[in-house]
């Protein structure tokens, strides 16, 4: 049963209106009941989290010279379920802040923040993070897929560029531009030298004339290989790592809650998920979960669990 303070806390975030914090709790008394042997009322409410959190965002139709350029993406996430450092929360944060007070910035003379840069390894949170910002504004969100834009069509790259900036200003949105590194090569690079800097060329004038609403990200897994005049025109840099240790911690515990009633310490497996990043350690997570309903198992054990995340270190290792 949960807690009075639990009881009392999720009656307040309800009348506050407080979405995201009413998630937070709930996903703590499912953890609690869990804890306590209570693993189809756990399962139960993370169900009615999820069932509420994945319903679908209201309909953007999309122009005819829209479709094909962009994905939307349907799939949304809270801030509290993105377990990342403070430097990153709190950047999030003031992003998610000053649009929602942006008039108030304006009144100043002062723009809130909406283009960012998202850079660091894969599997640590970029994506994710993109989510989580459309979740937190109720905007929907698109993908950009810029490698499908420079590769194949470098002719057309700035007419594309174009257009998609044209659905930045008509819908308001967040944007993702994925891989960016296939846009922000640097400009000493010897492969088709002069039409890739018209098109980064075209890309830094967009974006720096773009006086939009919408939230413009773009992901990269390899900053070094960016121009450094793509830097200077973002409002705001993320910076993404490995998960530490607490981190680790944090992501083994949430993602098993359900299944675990704390028969074995989760410290114990931490070290050996050192060196993997988010994303595989969730999917390591989930393939022993999967291991135990097959089995019609309720709980996960320390050895699955542990075999799990050395399957994983191992396949990327090779």
């Amino acid at each position: 049963m949960a807690t009075g303070e639990q009881l009392k806390s999720i009656i307040k975030t309800h009348f506050n209106g407080d979405k995201e914090q009413f998630s937070t709790v709930a996903l703590r008394i499912a953890a609690h009941e869990a804890k306590n042997g209570h693993q189809i009322i756990a399962r139960d409410i993370r169900s009615l989290v999820d069932e509420y959190k994945n319903r679908p965002q209201k309909v953007v139709r999309l122009k005819r010279e829209y479709k094909g350029l962009v994905e939307e993406v349907n799939e949304k996430h809270y801030l509290s379920e993105l377990i990342v450092n403070d430097d990153i929360n709190n950047k999030i944060k003031r992003i998610v802040k000053e649009y929602k007070k942006r008039d108030k910035l304006l009144k100043h003379g002062l723009d809130n923040r909406r283009k960012i840069l998202l850079k660091g390894p894969p599997g640590t949170g970029k994506t994710y993070t993109s989510s989580v910002i459309a979740k937190e504004l109720n905007l929907s969100l698109f993908t950009v897929q810029l490698d499908k834009l420079v590769t194949k069509y470098m002719g057309e790259t700035s007419a594309k560029l174009r257009i998609i900036f044209d659905m930045i200003k008509d819908i308001e949105a967040v944007f993702l531009f994925d891989e960016f590194d296939a846009i922000g090569y640097k400009r000493s690079l010897d492969n088709d030298v002069g039409e890739m800097r018209r098109v980064i060329n075209s890309f830094l004038q967009f974006l720096e004339n773009d006086k939009s609403k919408s939230i413009i990200l773009a992901a990269t897994n390899h900053p070094a290989l960016l121009d450094d005049a793509l830097f200077r025109r973002f409002d705001d840099i993320i910076s993404y790592k490995l998960p530490t240790e607490k981190e680790i911690y944090r992501l083994i515990k949430n993602r098993i809650a359900s299944f675990s009633r704390g028969d074995f310490l989760i410290e114990d497996i931490v070290k050996f998920a050192k060196g993997l990043s988010h994303s595989e350690i969730t999917k390591a997570c989930d393939d022993a979960i999967k291991e135990t309903i097959l089995n019609d198992k309720d709980v996960i054990n320390k050895e699955l669990l542990e075999r799990m995340i050395k399957e994983k270190k191992t396949s990327y290792e090779n």
